[in-house]
């Protein structure tokens, strides 16, 4: 029998029969189908609540700092609309992102049994997860944080207190897009008002006093540079792992390429949903991804 290369997170077993079902078995209380998907890490939901305290800080500086003070009526409400709108966008991208399950392979299933209901033929292996006992599909892996193995994992975002994979890749991305165009055009803003401001009387550009409006507005500056530096970097790399049909965690450990590749344009319908539409850019569209059986165990 041809050897395979031995994985430092996978264990191969390529004798079924000697499992140790009683080591292997579902959780004795699963949860009903269609339960909402959420992590229980406290650093998560520590990063979760930071990012939307963030978000909603850069709403009330533009909102009262720079927009409602304004004279000029058509600018105030051309720009609140178009930044709400983006800030709506991306805390809905986020709340996706975040109670989506990102594709966990069913915890617990490595038995006799079930591996046997493969019906495995001479030469095939099997992965099992030790530490959640489940049989991995091809490309999964298991997150600590999740306490689970997630099918086709990028990484793990405490951003999103969620793992980025096959199921919620495309709101993380609208995530990450929408956070750096919201950064872009609050930074647009925070330069012309600056002009502005000192153009005109400062305590006429703002309804706080001025060194309150400079703060502020400088503590946006800050924000904006540093989150657009941050999730431009990241939507970019998830773009090209899109592409290129090779996620973070497989670049970094250079694992041999073993299944199909495709063009660039399948590889981001099959993430984004099948055809091409304006849904592509709505959190609120579940893609139609078009994947193949989710639990090909065998190699």
């Amino acid at each position: 029998m041809m050897l395979i290369p031995t994985h430092h997170f996978r264990d191969i077993e390529r004798k079924p029969e000697y499992l140790q079902p009683e080591k292997c078995v579902p959780p004795p209380y699963p949860g009903p189908v269609g339960t909402m998907w959420f992590i229980r890490d406290g650093c998560g939901i520590a990063c979760a609540i930071v990012t939307w305290f963030l978000v909603l800080y850069a709403e009330f500086v533009v909102l009262f700092v720079m927009l409602i003070p304004s004279r000029d009526y058509v600018y105030s409400i051309i720009n609140g609309t178009v930044f709400n709108l983006l800030a709506f966008l991306a805390l809905a991208s986020h709340c996706r992102a975040m109670l989506t399950d990102p594709g966990a392979v069913p915890k617990g299933n490595a038995t006799k049994e079930f591996i046997e209901s493969l019906q495995l033929k001479p030469g095939q292996v099997v992965y099992k997860c030790p530490k959640c006992c489940s049989i991995k599909p091809d490309r999964a892996h298991h997150c600590s944080v999740c306490k689970r193995c997630i099918r086709k994992m990028d990484h793990h975002c405490p951003w999103v207190n969620n793992c980025v994979g096959e199921n919620n890749q495309k709101y993380f991305v609208l995530f990450t897009m929408y956070i750096a165009l919201i950064s872009l055009h609050a930074l647009i803003m925070v330069g012309f008002h600056f002009l502005h401001c000192f153009e005109e009387d400062w305590t006429k550009c703002s309804s706080f006093s001025p060194p309150t409006t400079v703060i502020l507005l400088i503590l946006l500056c800050f924000e904006g540079l540093l989150f657009l530096i941050f999730t431009s970097v990241m939507f970019g790399t998830q773009v090209h792992s899109i592409c290129t049909d090779e996620t973070g965690i497989e670049q970094l450990k250079k694992e041999e390429r073993r299944w199909a590749k495709k063009t660039k344009w399948m590889n981001m319908k099959a993430v984004f949903g099948h055809p091409f539409s304006l849904g592509w850019a709505s959190p609120f569209a579940t893609p139609d991804q078009g994947k193949a059986d989710p639990y090909q165990y065998v190699v």
